[in-house]
Order: C-alpha cells, then structure tokens, then sequence
C-alpha cells in the first residue's frame, strides 16, 4: 500500500521549510530508512528518512521549493500501483489555481500544425498576423489569468520578469509590483509602450504626475545599462528582517552605556587558561562565559528586567532562561539555555559551547530559538573590537545586553595617581515600557559591580 510523505514540524514555531536536496527523485528505487530529501528551517537543517522500501512514484516539490508543514511530499509504493485517490484532490487544486497560457513559440493545444502566439490583447492569432504587438509579449514563465489580465491592461511585459508563485509562476502581485515603480500613463503612453517597447520615466508631466507619450524613454541596454543583480533573499534573512523591524517598530527601546574595570575578570581568565594546560579542568571558560556569569547574578537582585512585556501585562520569570547571540554562516541565532541560574560557570560554560556548535552545524532544537523561550538576552560583539553598539531587544523579552571589546581608560587608582585601565564596554537596551530609566540604569550599574568583583568556583 503506497505510503505518503510529509513535510515533518520542527518545533512550534516553524511553519515551512525550504528543501535544500532531494536525494531521491521520482521513479527511484528506495529501502526503508534511505535518505529521501534534506530540507532546512529557518534556523537548522534536517534529513528525512524513508518509512518504507518501495519506489517514488511521485515527488510534489523540488529543490529549493518552500514546503509547508505537514504538507505532502512524496508517495512511496509499488510499481504500477494505483495512486489516483491520493492525487485526486491535489490534482483538483491545481487545476483551480493553474491557468498555464500557451509559450510564445509552441503550439495551441488541439492542433500540431499551426504556431501560434499570444498577445498582450489577449488574441491568439497565427503565422502572419499582424495584430500581435513586437516588442511586448508574454514570456515561457507560466503566468496566472489575474496576473496575464492585469498585465494586458498595464501594457507591462512579463518576459522579463521572475515570479514569485509556485515553479516561478508569475502571479498577480508580481504585476502589482512592477506598477507600483512606475507612474500611471495616457491612452497614447500605453500603446507607444506595447508596440514600440519605450517605458515611462519615474514620473510624468501630465496632470496628477500621468505619464504622457513625451515621457517614455528607450529601455537601457541589457548588457551594459545595468550595473547590478537582484538576489532573493534566504528565508532565514527574512525572519531576521522580520523580527528585527517589529521589534524597532513595536517598542520604546533605549541603550545606556557604562564601562566595568576589566582587571579581575582578565586575571581569573589567566588562572582558568593554565588550569585547563594542566588538566586541572575540561572545559574553556571565556571572558564571555564570565560576563554571562556576572549578569545572571545581576539578574537575581532585578526580577523586574528578567521579563516579558506583554501590553497589557509584564510576564515575571522564576528562573533565568538566559539567549546568546550565536553568528552562524547561515545568519544570526539566538538559542537559550534554560534555568541558566542553575549552572556553574563551568556548566554555564559547557552549555554555551554545546548550543553554539549545534546552531553552526544547523542541528539546533527550532524550539530554543523562539524569542518567547529567553528571559534575557547577551550580544558580544567585543571579539570584532567593536567599542559601543546598540543591540536590538528580542520581544517580548525587556532588555538585552551588548558586550563591546575591552579598551584602556584613564581611571583614579588612588591618591590622585590616574593609569590606563582596562574597561570592557557594556551596552544595555531596555524597552521603556517595562522599565524605567532609573532601574535599568541600576541594573547596568549592578552588572560592573559583579564583573568587578567576580569570584570564580573551578
């Protein structure tokens, strides 16, 4: 009995996934536990093994399609075996969805002989006629009927453009697009742009900025009057962009800014590097580790900033689930580990390298990842040299910190005598709805206090 293959959810929070790799195509022979495709989320990369020995009889996406959750993948069965149940209503789907118009050089369906081609009006005409425009045409893409209508209307050429929909169909919103760039056009405007393939400038001279046959230009040369490329985004760069803009766009957020005495923490970081030469312990514990260290401690003394702000409540955690910002080659990750305020710093330190190796190898739980799973988040940009940034919250979370390079400032060591000093800069944003100034202030305040003054139990 053939068996279907979905698309399997990788935590709660993902809703698609990309296929990077279909390891088995349709009409391949396949046993139980074979590879069947690698797909990657958002954040982590996956395998999906064969349920079942048989053949692909049928394979509903390609590499680098994006595949709803839960959503059919495959059929595996037998050969010659009789799948119609399976593919009816998938079949029935496209049918209302898919309106694929003839390619300009093929031929029309029901007859072999004549070639024929379609214009921007609409018409199919045969060899000779004289009705179909030169220079504005319909190209192989698929083009949906909304977005072939719009297009007619518009006089907008849709052989150069790349859609968006399923197997690079072009769709209406595709059209929209590309009228959204330009200005609306006289009758005249129109016409001179289907046949003699001329397109307006950025704004015309005509009432309420229409475009008028004056306005239209000659399109730049394809080879030297472009000097650029358009690349379409990875879908992880659009959850980025995503969370970031709502994070700017939804919140009060404002940074304070404060240096911490750097001294202890760069001589404990001496005696844990000879510990580890010889053997004394396993694990590397980094200046990051400490700082990590030291804000949980601040952590405890301020409840009100291990929070999340909900609108019309504030959400107080028990324990600290503490993110850190990870850079990956496939962007930036921010997983958690939970009740950090548990751990050692040897153990905060061993956790913090287990989630950062799993986050670059793309085998990192999608579920710790989710902003809703930290309380408190760390940024450290110190190891680029960066001096003072402003990191950008984690919603609901209230507040992250930014960890900046360790620079030498003059400070008072005593009866007057100044010395360079060591400072590690420290960068706090709050969302001002939650927090007041004052308290943030204290806190970033109570943070250098504990770096200062950190003791170390290895």
């Amino acid at each position: 009995m053939a068996v279907v293959v979905i698309m399997p959810k990788q935590g709660q929070s993902v809703e698609s996934c990309i296929i990077t790799e279909l390891k088995k195509k349709k009409g391949d022979t396949v046993q139980k536990g074979d590879i069947l495709f690698s797909y990657e989320t958002d954040k982590a990369s996956f395998e999906e093994e064969s349920p079942t020995e048989g053949r692909v009889l049928e394979c509903f996406y390609g590499e680098g399609d994006e595949v709803p959750v839960l959503e059919n993948m495959m059929i595996i069965g037998q050969p010659g075996e009789d799948i119609s149940s399976l593919l009816a209503g998938r079949e029935a789907l496209q049918e209302k969805e898919e309106e694929i118009i003839p390619a300009i050089s093929g031929h029309f369906p029901g007859n072999a002989q004549e070639p024929v081609t379609a214009s921007l009006t609409g018409e199919v005409s045969g060899e000779g006629s004289s009705s179909v425009p030169q220079n504005i045409q319909l190209g192989t893409s698929p083009v949906s009927p909304r977005a072939r209508k719009l297009a007619e209307k518009n006089a907008v050429d849709t052989s150069a453009l790349s859609g968006s929909g399923p197997k690079g169909r072009i769709v209406e919103k595709d059209i929209q697009a590309v009228l959204q760039g330009r200005p609306k056009m006289t009758p005249l405007a129109k016409k001179l742009v289907a046949e003699e393939g001329l397109l307006p400038q950025s704004s015309g001279t005509g009432l309420a900025g229409t475009a008028r046959a004056a306005d239209l230009s000659v399109p730049l040369n394809s080879v030297y009057g472009k000097d650029y490329e358009d690349r379409k985004i990875s879908n992880m760069r659009k959850i980025i962009a995503r969370s970031m803009h709502a994070s700017l766009q939804n919140s009060a957020q404002l940074t304070h800014h404060l240096g911490a005495d750097a001294r202890r923490m760069l001589a404990l970081r001496k005696k844990v590097k000879a510990m580890l030469e010889e053997g004394q312990i396993d694990i590397n514990i980094t200046l990051n580790d400490m700082v990590c260290f030291s804000v949980i401690k601040a952590l405890k003394k301020f409840p009100n900033v291990n929070t999340h702000f909900l609108g019309d409540s504030i959400r107080y955690f028990n324990k600290i689930h503490l993110g850190l910002a990870v850079d990956t080659d496939r962007g930036l990750m921010v997983p958690v580990v939970r009740n950090a305020d548990d751990l050692s710093i040897t153990g905060l330190a061993r956790q913090f390298k287990e989630i950062a190796a799993t986050c670059r190898n793309g085998s990192v739980n999608p579920d710790i990842l989710s902003p809703e799973a930290g309380s408190f988040t760390v940024s450290n940009l110190g190891n680029y040299g960066v001096e003072m940034f402003t990191p950008v919250i984690n919603l609901p979370q209230s507040a992250i910190l930014g960890v900046n390079t360790i620079v030498p400032r003059p400070k008072d060591i005593g009866d007057g005598v100044y010395a360079f000093v060591p400072f590690i800069g420290l960068s706090l944003t709050y969302d001002h709805r939650s927090l007041d100034g004052g308290e943030a202030t204290r806190f970033l305040k109570q943070i250098a206090v504990e770096i200062e003054n950190l003791e170390l139990d290895v």
